[in-house]
């Protein structure tokens, strides 16, 4: 099979989930079937020293849904995904991840190992879980209101508090974080101010804002005591929307991620002036082609999550390299 830079899509993106695309079940269809997507699973299993694999597959829900196993969790079956992938001879051009995604995509670009990625992500949950004490923090998400007028209601519910953008995800949807009370008092702005929807969303933490700045701090630590590579294929980082192409760059990105904002819809954009055609969403779900249909309706957006959408991926990149 050609891998997609020469199909008739154009190039072609993997993008990789984050945080809130988990499953119980997920990945475990490619584990049975493909012996490459089994060994990232034992190689979690190993790396962390608790079955991360059977709370992946079996649950429970309550156990796969905290903070410092779901990232690890989301992060292996996500690779398992991609080695499937890459054993079928699909390569990207590009890569991305949402927030915890980025680590996915780095490790599809071979910055960093497996390992590395499996034992920091862990790391990563449990420091931005800890970083803010439950009940201070809050995220909302906002619909139907563009980043200019949120940025402004933020800014007018702040008070002194932390009140920031978080997530850009869409022209449509953006969320924001930080303390309670002021995420609560913008969501009230947001519904008199015309938004579609305005609503306080069940997280554990207020994820990327400057409250998370203890939780960089500790992360930043094992990302410097980390081996990191260049790149084999660019990465559209989070935190500038720009592509990393370089070992410092990508370990900086991954740093500042933490309190910066998910510029999503802007490195999106950024991959279509690059002329991505086909973006594949390589793991769990389907929320960043749900995205890409609210950013740019045009383009093709496949997912790889399962036996399923596996075959139906590679029938349809096969067909456009004909």
């Amino acid at each position: 099979m050609r891998t997609p830079s020469s199909n008739n899509l154009g190039a072609v993106a993997f993008l990789f989930p984050g945080q809130g695309s988990q499953a119980v079940g997920m990945g475990k269809e490619l584990a049975e079937l493909y012996p490459v997507a089994k060994r990232v699973f034992e190689e979690a299993d190993d790396v962390l020293g608790y079955k991360l694999s059977q709370i992946c597959f079996q649950g429970p829900e309550d156990q796969l849904r905290l903070t410092e196993i779901t990232q690890p969790a989301i992060l292996t079956a996500s690779v398992a995904a991609w080695r499937v992938l890459n054993e079928k001879g699909v390569k990207p051009d590009f890569v991305a991840g949402h927030s915890l995604g980025e680590y996915s995509a780095h490790v599809a670009a071979g910055t960093i190992s497996f390992a590395d990625a499996a034992r920091t992500v862990r790391n990563r949950g449990k420091y931005m879980q800890e970083a803010v004490p439950v009940g201070v923090g809050a995220m909302a998400a906002i619909v139907g209101m563009d980043l200019d007028k949120v940025t402004a209601l933020c800014r007018d519910a702040s008070q002194g508090q932390v009140c920031e953008p978080a997530n850009i995800n869409s022209p449509e949807q953006i969320a924001i974080s930080g303390h309670a009370a002021a995420v609560e008092q913008a969501t009230k702005l947001a519904n008199e101010r015309g938004a579609k929807l305005a609503k306080m969303l069940p997280v554990s933490a207020p994820f990327h804002c400057s409250l998370m700045k203890p939780a960089q701090d500790r992360l930043a630590a094992d990302l410097h005591a980390m081996t990191f590579l260049d790149p084999a294929v660019p990465v559209a980082c989070n935190v500038d929307a720009e592509l990393v192409e370089d070992a410092d760059r990508s370990r900086d990105a991954l740093i500042r991620q933490v309190t910066g904002s998910v510029k999503w819809e802007q490195g999106m954009r950024l991959l279509i002036t690059k002329g991505v055609q086909a973006f594949v969403e390589v793991g769990p779900g389907r929320v960043l082609c749900g995205l890409m249909r609210q950013i740019e309706r045009s383009k093709t957006c496949l997912t790889v999550g399962d036996e399923a959408s596996l075959q139906k991926t590679l029938e349809q990149l096969a067909i456009a390299g004909t």
